[in-house]
């Protein structure tokens, strides 16, 4: 029954070398990504920020966006806010994303909204701003009329923008409100 001429046990220790080297890289594989996920989690680890205290909205400008022809040919204008953010803390800030809600005057539903990541990897130093960032609803107003008209016709309901900021991981915090002022934008 031994077709190698050597006993069980010979085989059994032959082997043993084999099977011990696949296990270890087995167990290896298996603990290589929690390792890494911690190592991603331990790098965006530090303190959370107050976002009503560290930061502040800044050089505010808002109107209406010539969003150029509807499907049908009508004009259309969308509501934008551009504005800065300034870093209040004595301290870099990473990884802040900004949710804009516009709200027509006097209505609780949103009306449209914009997604935008503000700061990223590179952090936002102590006292200084970002870019200027330019938020525009994706909804608006359109009309046969020339743009100025709408902006004057009996209907048209002025909007506000909330903004919302998340840093990190953090839950969404209410930062301020902007009315968009009632004028048309070119750029």
């Amino acid at each position: 029954m031994r077709a190698s001429g050597r006993s069980p046990r010979e085989n059994m220790i032959y082997n043993l070398p084999m099977t011990a080297e696949p296990r270890r890289r087995a167990t290896v594989r298996r603990a290589w990504p929690a390792a890494c996920v911690a190592l991603v989690l331990s790098m965006g680890c530090g303190p959370s920020i107050d976002v009503p205290t560290a930061l502040q909205v800044t050089q505010v400008s808002s109107g209406w966006f010539d969003a150029g022809l509807d499907p049908l040919g009508r004009n259309k204008l969308v509501p934008t806010v551009s504005f800065r953010l300034e870093n209040l803390t004595p301290d870099t800030v990473q990884y802040l994303q900004l949710n804009a809600v516009f709200k027509r005057m006097n209505e609780t539903e949103e009306w449209g909204n914009a997604f935008v990541r503000a700061v990223g990897t590179e952090g936002l130093e102590a006292g200084q701003t970002t870019e200027i960032l330019r938020l525009e609803s994706g909804r608006g107003y359109t009309g046969e009329q020339s743009r100025a008209e709408m902006l004057g016709h009996r209907d048209f309901v002025d909007v506000t923008m909330e903004l919302f900021v998340k840093h990190r991981g953090d839950q969404w915090v209410f930062l301020d409100t902007v009315a968009v002022e009632r004028q048309l934008l070119t750029r």
